[in-house]
């Protein structure tokens, strides 16, 4: 097709240049042929982003209503809890490697298929995503998060970011923009950690911070027999590609996710440009007693698993409290499970965080020396106050993850920044807000490989991992508009330094 015929037929919804606005797409005449730039098919498109203005960057706007239409049609796959009247209003549970996260990862491959990326899965599942940009050789710059959910999670954890992902593309597309380096969406698999309890673990192992055997022989919460390698087969998504940054670069990796927390909405801003995420380390603690029955053993006589975790799970608060820091306690199994036996095993997890590093090693070693008190049977700080003295049970602590506080490449929190700017202008300073994560995001893992920084957006009531989790549409739209924004500053400024 000649140019001429290019130009002629090109749909005038998807025109952008310095001579045509948003508002009116009217071919303007005295553009020349060559100066219209066709996806895929053309050597050059309408507007490259190296060409960019401040008022280019601002005039791109992400489709509030589509995003959410997006959203909430994923949302069709493991709905979870109602919490509300309208149709909407219900929660997710949307398991890694289940049937709906396949029907969500198929659903995404399909998606971005559409928009002309080529896909990639690797040996964990990650999907990547790739629009072509003026320079193939290089890695691609990605906006990325995950699909997966809690077992009683909401609608907009990790599930914003990728949607969010999804309509950059739309609207580099439908306004033919052209980016110097290739863009993309990367969804990881298994972010939440919860049926298969390392969070984070797939990008993990792509930064090579965990073993791919261990990944792969990772069991099941409750199941013993299910791992991640055998759910990746069973649904379709273990692929070839090696799960590493060493075969799948990333030139940048940018993340758009709820809050989780309060403190967008307390203070009023809309934005929180993200610095870096604080320190936690995941424990599994096995307290070993012995199960009797609960009618002829007397007190004294017994070893009881679970008075004694009772007792440690409340010291790691009291521990936490003490150093600034936080400690929870989200899962917990005994054995033999029945009324009138005194269990004899007892597991749960136990999480530690805080802003710095120091402070999760002392917490650390206070816990283990003080659960190691607990299973003894000494009175520590009178937890044993008006109880009989048993019998000492065994404890042993694996340690599960330990991730290190975070900081934020400078590069890519400063396009976040303006991307920001760009958009409230006067108000910046009043909208936005800088803060570290508390939560571990994949981030946490691209950081320690490329450039890497988080967008935030409020969560209502702070409330998250929760099916009433909510952000309005609105603040959605934002997040995901200075997500477009920063992504494309960082592929100028890459042209700029001329990699």
């Amino acid at each position: 097709m000649a140019s001429l015929a290019i130009y002629e037929f090109l749909p005038k919804k998807l025109c952008l240049s310095r001579n045509l606005t948003p508002q009116n797409h009217t071919i303007k005449s005295h553009l020349s042929p060559s100066s219209i730039r066709f996806f895929s098919t053309s050597p050059r498109w309408n507007l490259r982003v190296s060409e960019f203005s401040s008022s280019d960057f601002n005039s791109l706007k992400v489709n509030q209503n589509r995003l959410m239409d997006t959203i909430h049609h994923t949302c069709q796959w493991g709905t979870g809890q109602r919490w509300g009247d309208t149709p909407t209003e219900t929660g997710m549970k949307r398991l890694a490697l289940t049937d709906s996260d396949k029907s969500a990862r198929d659903w995404f491959v399909s998606e971005t298929q559409s928009l002309g990326c080529k896909t990639t899965i690797d040996a964990m599942g990650n999907i990547f995503a790739v629009r072509p940009g003026l320079n193939n050789d290089a890695p691609p710059t990605y906006a990325g998060s995950h699909l997966d959910t809690q077992p009683s999670g909401g609608r907009y954890d990790g599930i914003l970011g990728i949607v969010a992902g999804l309509e950059m593309l739309r609207v580099l597309n439908e306004n033919w923009v052209e980016t110097e380096y290739p863009v993309g969406v990367v969804n990881w698999t298994n972010e939440e950690g919860a049926r298969f309890p390392i969070s984070m673990v797939s990008s993990a192992v792509w930064a090579h911070q965990i073993p791919l055997e261990q990944a792969h022989n990772l069991k099941e919460v409750g199941s013993g027999t299910a791992t991640q390698k055998s759910e990746l087969q069973k649904i379709g998504y273990l692929g070839s590609t090696p799960a590493a940054h060493t075969s799948i670069p990333l030139s940048a990796h940018f993340e758009l996710h709820i809050e989780q927390g309060p403190i967008l909405e307390t203070s009023s801003s809309l934005i929180g440009i993200v610095t870096g995420v604080q320190a936690y380390k995941w424990f599994t603690i096995t307290v070993t007693g012995k199960d009797t029955h609960t009618g002829t053993t007397p007190f004294a006589t017994r070893a009881d698993a679970m008075l004694t975790a009772s007792k440690m799970i409340l010291q790691s608060h009291r521990i936490a409290t003490k150093h600034g820091g936080l400690a929870s306690t989200g899962i917990l199994n005994l054995e033999p499970g029945s009324t009138n036996t005194v269990p004899g095993i007892v597991r749960f997890s136990l999480d530690i965080r805080s802003g710095k590093d120091e402070v999760v090693e002392a917490m650390e070693k206070e816990v283990r020396e003080v659960f190691a008190k607990i299973a003894r049977g000494e009175n520590v700080d009178g937890l044993n106050d008006g109880c009989t003295d048993g019998k000492p049970c065994i404890v042993d602590i694996t340690t599960d993850s330990d991730s290190k506080a975070v900081k934020f490449h400078e590069d890519c929190i400063g396009c976040v920044r303006d991307a920001a700017g760009g958009l409230f202008g006067e108000k910046t300073e009043e909208l936005t807000r800088e803060l570290a994560s508390g939560a571990g995001h994949d981030s946490v893992n691209t950081s320690k490989v490329c450039p890497t920084s988080m967008i935030f957006v409020p969560s209502k009531d702070g409330v998250s991992h929760n099916p009433a989790e909510y952000t309005k549409p609105e603040d959605c739209a934002t997040g995901a508009q200075v997500l477009l924004g920063a992504v494309l500053r960082y592929d100028r400024l890459r042209k700029d330094r001329g990699e």
